[in-house]
């Protein structure tokens, strides 16, 4: 039953993004070929994963870890795992694990965004993920950080003052996130 429920979210997510988003087609596609495969880290080597774009309150800082793997600074996410309910849930259940909070602090949770990008060979088997975005909002007084074993580093950064180095094509992709994602209240 999870996995049915993790499919139908999958493509709820993909709709909801809309055909706006670049890389729209690229998630069909492959929803439409490997179907549930297409949610696993041993389905194809390009497959769906879940972030988080988490701002502070005044949508003025942007949460990110410094990545193990990657050896850059991005937003909390990875793979669907089988008891994953729905892209929502396992993009926080990632932020727990990367950063220690926990879903009842996030606020206004939504899908923002569709990303279809490439990995180095330090990725292993995974050539690309086809990641969806959602974007939510959290006090950062109420929110106690913990870097994982995931992560080397984890911190708030303004918007404005990005750290460096950066995924290929993030600040356009922010830029997307950010024109897709108005906190409300």
């Amino acid at each position: 039953m999870t996995a049915d429920a993790l499919l139908a979210s999958a493509h709820d997510a993909v709709a909801t993004a809309g055909a706006s988003s670049p890389d729209h087609a690229d998630f069909v596609a492959a929803l439409a070929e490997h179907g549930r495969a297409a949610l696993e880290r041993g389905g194809p080597p390009s497959h769906l994963t879940a972030s988080l774009f988490l701002f502070d309150r005044d949508a003025s800082h942007i949460l990110l870890c410094l990545h193990g793997k990657g050896r850059f600074w991005v937003q909390p996410g990875g793979h669907l795992e089988a008891g994953d309910a729905s892209i929502a849930g396992a993009a926080l259940r990632e932020l727990a694990e990367e950063t220690g909070i926990g879903d009842d602090l996030v606020d206004d949770l939504r899908v923002v965004d569709l990303d279809h990008h490439a990995l180095s060979a330090r990725f292993g088997r995974c050539a690309s993920h086809l990641d969806v975005g959602l974007a939510g909002t959290i006090s950062r007084e109420g929110a106690e950080l913990r870097i994982s074993d995931e992560s080397d580093d984890l911190r708030w950064w303004r918007l404005d003052a990005l750290p460096s180095p950066l995924p290929r094509a993030f600040e356009e992709r922010l830029a997307r996130v950010r024109a897709a994602y108005r906190p409300r209240g």
